[in-house]
């Protein structure tokens, strides 16, 4: 579809096909799509989640926002959505969303570069809760209630109500979560640290879990991974540990104490270990400099932590040396256990309390570890009596 078709009213010069932008419904194939043919359900589900028809190409979409087309596709590409070519089916939110992000980079409040990366992060973030929200929420609750009724009569009713409280909600955690996260930024020491923060990294690990997929159906499996996710994350947010991601069998989480990340990852070990249809889990730590992006975490921290968690032993807690340094700075495990009973003994003889430690530390052999050298392993473990 050509600019002349689109009803625009450009001169001959600007005749020129645009390029394809996304728009805020996914389709398959990059191509013009009749509403005619689409299911009206769907369309109807459509129109009440987003609360507009369909009303511009994304051509006229970029147009009615003041945009080029060139910086529209990239928000929208960035955002996660399918190129659907010139077909009808942008609405006013859809216009308001483009100018938005485009006045903050004219304001001056954003890059270009950054205002992309707010796209990307946004349309990441928000497309996995919605997968969750309909693989695991609604498609349970279109369930029909009774017999003869069809699940196209539950569902659009079902989402007239749901949406305003969902939403609400949505936007609730999301302040939460911002003023947490700008705490954080804040109580950094310096502009660097804002990026680049010394942080304890940890990886836990499912042992076998690639022999489980072999034997376990789909439905147990998916269980077991939700119930290990589901305690993971409750841990960590419990104890003052940030969540990074979910890998199935695996999950990613960062604290600035090393002290709390050791109790996280020992909580998550003796929890396992209680409940007779987890697998063993293993665990890496390391503490040290980290980039953080987008909510992620990079660096040869990261990396160490995970190297080490593929090391572990089942049921056990791997750290490296900067981070056995950390929890040694700090009172919470002794250098060795010769020194702690040297300081028991020696406040035994004073009459005075001796020290009291959290955590013990255990040296392993060395070891080289691919692209990191000759690596000092500690066995973490939690001193009797602290429980």
């Amino acid at each position: 579809m050509s600019v002349e078709d689109t009803g625009s009213g450009t001169d001959a010069d600007d005749r020129v096909e645009p390029p394809p932008l996304s728009a805020s419904l996914e389709r398959p194939e990059p191509h013009d799509v009749d509403a005619d043919e689409e299911d009206p359900l769907a369309l109807r589900l459509e129109g009440l989640i987003l609360g507009a028809e369909r009303r511009y190409t994304p051509f006229q979409a970029a147009r009615s926002a003041g945009v080029s087309m060139e910086l529209a596709s990239r928000f929208w590409r960035a955002m996660g959505f399918a190129d659907i070519g010139q077909a009808k089916a942008l609405t006013e939110a859809d216009v308001l969303a483009l100018r938005r992000l485009a006045g903050l980079v004219e304001a001056g409040l954003l890059s270009e570069a950054m205002a992309v990366q707010v796209a990307r992060s946004t349309g990441q973030t928000t497309a996995r809760l919605a997968e969750w929200q309909i693989d695991s929420f609604l498609e349970g609750l279109t369930e029909p209630p009774e017999p003869g009724m069809t699940r196209t009569e539950v569902t659009y009713p079902l989402i007239e109500l749901l949406l305003p409280e969902l939403e609400e909600f949505l936007v609730y955690v999301w302040r939460r979560q911002l003023a947490a996260a700008t705490g954080r930024v804040v109580q950094a020491a310096d502009d660097e640290e804002m990026v680049d923060r010394r942080l304890a990294v940890c990886f836990a690990d499912l042992v076998g879990f690639t022999r489980l997929t072999r034997r376990m159906e789909e439905e147990e499996l998916g269980e077991l991974v939700e119930a290990f996710e589901t305690t993971a994350a409750d841990l960590v947010a419990a104890n003052g540990g940030r969540l990074i991601k979910t890998l199935g069998d695996e999950v990613l989480y960062a604290t600035d104490d090393a002290g709390v990340a050791a109790e996280i990852a020992l909580r998550l070990i003796e929890t396992m270990a209680n409940d007779e249809t987890m697998p063993e889990l293993r665990v890496g730590m390391a503490f040290g400099t980290v980039t953080t992006r987008m909510g992620d975490v990079f660096g040869s921290t990261v990396n160490l932590a995970s190297r080490l968690t593929s090391i572990a032993p089942k049921d056990a807690v791997l750290v490296d040396g900067a981070f056995a340094e950390e929890l040694t700075r700090t009172g919470e495990a002794p250098a060795s256990e010769a020194e702690a009973a040297e300081a028991a003994a020696a406040a035994e003889k004073e009459g005075e309390e001796p020290p009291t430690y959290r955590f013990a530390l255990q040296p392993m052999w060395q070891r080289p570890v691919r692209g990191l050298g000759v690596v000092q392993p500690w066995l973490l473990s939690r001193r009797p009596g602290k429980g």
